[in-house]
């Protein structure tokens, strides 16, 4: 008999589920996708808090294995999946990529992020100091990808992964990448590998119609 697929607990519109959507993607792993009703309050109800005690997505169930935080799950496929392609073993290429874990859950988090939650969810965040974040961090993002294609070095791994659909969305936040031309080159580069996926976009921000 074989094993269960994967199960992916989602919501469309998370730049956190999209970097697993992303990653399994990308190393083609089976898998089912459940969307959960955040909107609802599925996230808080006792089924759901069984998977992740902070109620959040996302959260996958390898046949048993259940995983939550969207880089923890990062690191569980790329070890489980993919090998020292999207996560490397050696003490340099390790840390590199934990640094860039770290962005994501920080400044990428108060940043870009936060901007987007503002205006795509009407979140009650300062406006003027998120974007002032947002953009600080894109001014070294874009510096440190003037001579590199990713952002640990010439191979993707699962730090781009983090990164990306936050930084792609940020104009849905209010924030162009106008001023950062590496940093879109690099978003090129990340939308050509085989397997990409997008996640959907919202007519906010900068976007709005």
């Amino acid at each position: 008999m074989s094993a269960a697929p994967l199960t992916f607990y989602s919501f469309p519109l998370s730049g956190h589920a999209h970097r697993v959507a992303l990653m399994l993607s990308l190393l083609n792993v089976p898998h089912q996708r459940v969307d959960v009703d955040l909107r609802g309050g599925e996230q808080k109800r006792p089924a759901f808090l069984a998977l992740n005690a902070f109620g959040q997505v996302p959260v996958i169930d390898d046949n048993g294995t259940v995983v939550a935080d969207s880089n923890a799950i990062l690191v569980y496929l790329a070890t489980r999946y993919g090998g020292q392609a999207w996560l490397p073993s050696d003490p340099a290429g390790a840390a590199a990529v934990q640094r860039w874990l770290s962005v994501a859950a920080g400044p990428l988090a108060y940043g870009p992020a936060t901007a987007r939650l503002i205006t795509v969810f009407g979140a009650t965040h300062d406006a003027d100091t998120t974007m002032a974040r947002a953009h600080a961090l894109l001014k070294v993002m874009n510096g440190e990808l003037s001579d590199r294609d990713f952002l640990t070095g010439s191979t993707p791994t699962i730090a781009d992964v983090a990164c990306y659909a936050y930084v792609s969305h940020a104009p849905e936040g209010n924030v162009s990448l106008a001023d950062y031309p590496h940093v879109r080159a690099w978003l090129d580069r990340i939308e050509n590998l085989p397997g990409f996926v997008p996640m959907a976009r919202t007519a906010a921000g900068l976007q709005a119609a």
